[in-house]
């Protein structure tokens, strides 16, 4: 038999919930925010033209 692991209590899981809502979400959008205008720079950095929608 496996020994089973103690059930996440309600505090617990407002703490998983406040950081993944006030600290990885918004670090998240801001990486891939800034990793799709830095994509764009290097295109624009390395053809000498913008691209096209």
């Amino acid at each position: 038999m496996e020994p089973r692991q103690p059930a996440a209590s309600k505090a617990d899981e407002l703490k998983v919930f406040l950081f993944l809502t006030v600290v990885l979400a918004p670090v998240l959008a801001v990486a891939v925010v800034g990793g799709y205008g830095f994509t764009i720079w290097m295109y624009q950095l390395l053809t000498g033209s913008l691209p096209t929608a």
